[in-house]
């Protein structure tokens, strides 16, 4: 358990600079005098500018907007402190440093640096180590012409929310001592564009939430939010195992777009299939499908029959036989029905797998890949389809669990080293060590590294080489199985 320990005062901040702190979108501040190493104190929002410098010249283009929101929403009465901060190294700026690289570091402008050292001779830069309070605390406003201002009690706080993890942390600080430009520029401006409209818009908050893990401004130990849509999705077998049918069906076409299947024969929300048919599919691949919810009930050759013929009559009997044909069904199933069902090769799958591939799905993005899903159902046997469904699911958890193992692998390997970047060939000796799931070459190692190195997956970062032996791994955040 994290020690406690008390702080007595607040050091004065811009609040634009109090909330890139608390994002973890930088972690250095400019006190207007020197801060010694280990000192302890609150972070007090202010809407007065330490430098005097209006917002539009102090901050950069993507974080204006966001910061001039911020000045403008403070309360005139009271302070709302969130964080606390230990500063874990103070230094003076002056001409001899690039402020360029700097500003690309931080929110400030290079102008906005250079204007403060053409009014004295250094700039203090802190660098800050972030935690969050477990609950915010309001004081009266105070004077915010001083650097630090007393609170009215001591605070007892602990290091049990740090706003970055102590890996990104040191990764972050000597990125700022050597001035190394930011991976991802590109990433910080959508990401600021971002915070503009996810108060009215959840799937960009998600993807705000994203970026900030793959830029590295969110701890490792923060809880993943779990997909809302869990909620009605553990809900697929037991509905599947009752005899509310209509609800199944619902439930069944809601899953297929989960999985990424699209067109209008599995609207959610409509009353039934189109020609009568329990959904259908186009893309990425034609599918086509009856759902039979029973709560006691044997499924009898009715079902298989009924998507045959309304398949045939609504499709064609061209496309209908160019499509996938599935049944989604609980309860055992007649002799008949089964006869049917494999002589007209369908795949009958029970609710219960249904809802494992969604819940995958779910919890790992893009984990399912329909086409390979596609490969399976496509092939003998057919009539009962859970064994070789459940063979694919089981290749893509084998899939994750490596991914995960190689993300926690550069991730100890860097720690235990204490570099900030590994290669291929250093890695691929670390991994055969490391009680890996199944052997790998180098090359197939390196592949599936750039893959979790993609800005879309954002696991790990990668440092281009000359060619694929001289690329450079480093860690991001964390791949979890659960």
């Amino acid at each position: 358990m994290s020690e406690s320990v008390k702080i007595y005062n607040a050091l004065c901040l811009p609040a634009p600079d109090v909330e890139a702190l608390i994002q973890g979108r930088m972690i250095a501040a400019m006190p207007r005098k020197l801060i010694n190493s280990g000192q302890k104190f609150a972070l007090y929002p202010t809407s007065v500018s330490t430098n005097l410098l209006p917002n539009e010249e102090q901050y950069q283009s993507f974080f204006l907007p966001f910061a001039q929101q911020l000045i403008n929403n403070i309360d005139v009465e009271k302070a709302v402190i969130k964080a606390w901060a230990r500063c874990e190294w103070c230094e003076m700026l002056d001409k001899s440093k690039s402020l360029k690289s700097v500003s690309c570091l931080t929110i400030w402008t290079a102008q906005a640096l250079e204007k403060i050292l053409a009014q004295r001779p250094y700039i203090f830069l802190a660098y800050l180590r972030v935690y969050l309070l477990s609950e915010p605390l309001e004081i009266a406003l105070e004077s915010q012409n001083r650097q630090f201002v007393d609170l009215p009690n001591s605070l007892t706080v602990n290091e049990t929310k740090p706003v970055l993890s102590d890996y990104i942390f040191i990764q972050r600080k000597q990125q700022l001592e050597k001035l190394e430009p930011p991976q991802h520029p590109e990433l910080e401006e959508l990401q600021s564009a971002l915070t503009q409209i996810y108060q009215v818009n959840p799937a960009a908050k998600e993807l705000e939430d994203d970026i900030k893990r793959l830029l590295g401004w969110s701890s490792e130990s923060q809880q993943t939010t779990l997909d809302s849509d869990l909620v009605w999705i553990e809900k697929i077998a037991e509905v599947g195992n009752s005899s509310d049918g209509h609800t199944f069906e619902k439930l069944v076409r809601r899953g297929l777009v989960k999985l990424g299947f699209t067109g209008s024969g599995i609207n959610p929300d409509a009353t039934g299939g189109a020609g009568g048919m329990d959904f259908y599919a186009e893309a990425p691949f034609p599918i086509v499908g009856e759902c039979k919810a029973t709560k006691t009930e044997k499924v009898s050759d009715g079902t298989p029959a009924q998507l045959l013929k309304i398949g045939r009559n609504h499709l064609g009997k061209f496309q209908y036989e160019q499509a996938i044909k599935l049944i989604v069904a609980a309860g055992d199933l007649t002799n008949y029905a089964l006869r049917t069902a494999t002589e007209e090769e369908m795949n009958i799958i029970r609710p219960e797998t249904l809802q494992k591939l969604v819940e995958l799905q779910t919890r790992h993005k893009n984990s399912i890949n329909l086409l390979e899903l596609k490969d399976y159902l496509q092939q003998a046997p057919f009539g009962l389809a859970d064994d070789k469904v459940q063979s694919y699911i089981d290749q893509v958890a084998q899939n994750i669990k490596l991914r995960s193992h190689l993300v926690n692998l550069v991730k100890t390997y860097l720690q235990h080293s204490g570099i900030t970047s590994a290669g291929v060939d250093a890695l691929h000796g670390a991994y055969f060590g490391s009680n890996p799931p199944q052997p790998l070459k180098p090359e197939e190692m390196h592949e599936i590294l750039i893959e979790l190195a993609s800005p879309l997956t954002g696991y790990l970062g990668r440092i281009k080489g000359s060619d694929w032996t001289s690329d450079r791994f480093y860690y991001l955040r964390d791949l979890p199985l659960n």
